[in-house]
């Protein structure tokens, strides 16, 4: 069993399936959910004909309508992808993922994980081990997942949008609390080799929780390549502020105390965010787990403002006119307080000897 494994590819770790397919999963949503969610909004505040009209009468989706109704198969595909499956099993998951997106509802993008992983790696058995391979695998690939995720997406679905609601929820009970835990552990996701992005979107967070969310993707992201400034300039800013915060992930597990500044940091903007500027992250709930990554955070919380998304809005979320206030909030969080803070907290563990130069400089 162990040389058919290999000899398949078939790697059962959680490397594979926790890294590298969360991580390609969360791509293949950018480029639907995330994408289309942005061409509507740009479409609708902007007043762009072709971005807010129908595409034809036959096919009744915007242009933005059309890329999130595909994210289904986008993620499947992209699962298939990490896991290194043959064309006729890759091309396969595209039904699958959709299976699973219909039959999981808001909690489908966890559903489309572990469905996709087990029928991907099915089909990788049976491929090309037989003469009639572009039969059999399609067909074993479709079958077993399709039945998959009619077994288990339900209730995976159902499983993943109890616990994101229990989030939310107790966010707006426990704002100051709960801004605390969200921020601290959604960034640290974010840096982390795994996918904060999906994580969020698998769990619906919006509203405050979305909030606390972005807050602490920020503190990583702008807080690390801030306070790392000295050693890797103006390459390392962009490349961290806007990229991500994971590139100091070698660097951390020679000195894990140089994550001291930025966890610290998201411990004190997400219940500023939660508390104060009462922030919520309004968008597709993929923008709560990317930070100042593309901006995308700072969009998501803008498009809820002017069209909150289908998971918004079942939690109670409403159009509303930003006002100065919520610009001033959204700012602070997102850049200044980041920028500030972790640098000062960074001082002190230089002082300490925590943190010493070259500790954060990028490979």
């Amino acid at each position: 069993m162990k040389a058919f494994l290999e000899r398949k590819n078939i790697v059962i770790s959680a490397k594979r399936y926790g890294i590298d397919a969360l991580g390609a999963m969360a791509q293949g949503l950018f480029c639907t959910l995330l994408i289309g969610t942005i061409l509507n909004t740009l479409g609708s505040q902007f007043g762009i004909g072709f971005l807010t009209a129908q595409i034809s009468e036959k096919v009744p989706y915007t242009v933005g309508g059309l890329a999130s109704s595909m994210s289904g198969p986008a993620m499947a595909i992209a699962i298939g992808y990490a896991l290194q499956a043959p064309p006729l099993v890759l091309f396969s998951l595209a039904a699958v993922g959709q299976a699973c997106n219909t039959l999981g509802g808001a909690g489908g993008p966890m559903a489309v994980l572990f469905v996709a992983i087990i029928a991907a790696e099915f089909g990788k058995a049976v491929s090309k081990e037989t003469k009639v391979d572009i039969l059999v695998t399609p067909i074993v690939t479709t079958l077993v997942g399709i039945g998959a995720a009619y077994i288990i997406a339900p209730p995976i679905g159902s499983a993943a949008s109890a616990f994101g609601q229990l989030i939310v929820q107790t966010t707006k009970l426990q704002p100051f609390f709960m801004g605390v835990l969200v921020s601290v552990l959604v960034g640290i996701a974010l840096t982390l080799p795994i996918s904060s992005a999906a994580i969020c979107s698998v769990l619906g967070l919006t509203g405050l929780a979305g909030g606390a969310a972005v807050a602490g993707c920020c503190a990583q992201m702008v807080g690390f390549a801030v306070m790392s400034f000295k050693e890797n300039r103006w390459g390392g800013l962009v490349s961290q502020g806007i990229g991500t915060s994971m590139l100091q992930m070698p660097n951390i597990v020679r000195n894990p105390r140089i994550w001291i500044p930025p966890i610290v940091t998201s411990a004190i903007t997400g219940p500023i965010a939660t508390c104060i500027f009462k922030l919520e992250m309004n968008g597709a709930a993929i923008n709560s787990g990317m930070g100042t990554c593309g901006l995308c955070g700072q969009l998501g919380v803008w498009t809820g403002w002017l069209s909150p998304s289908a998971e918004a809005v079942k939690n109670g979320a409403v159009v509303i006119t930003p006002t100065g206030f919520d610009w001033l909030g959204l700012v602070l969080i997102s850049f200044v307080l980041p920028a500030v803070i972790c640098p000062l907290i960074a001082r002190l563990c230089r002082k300490a000897g925590w943190i010493k130069d070259g500790d954060l400089t990028l490979s």
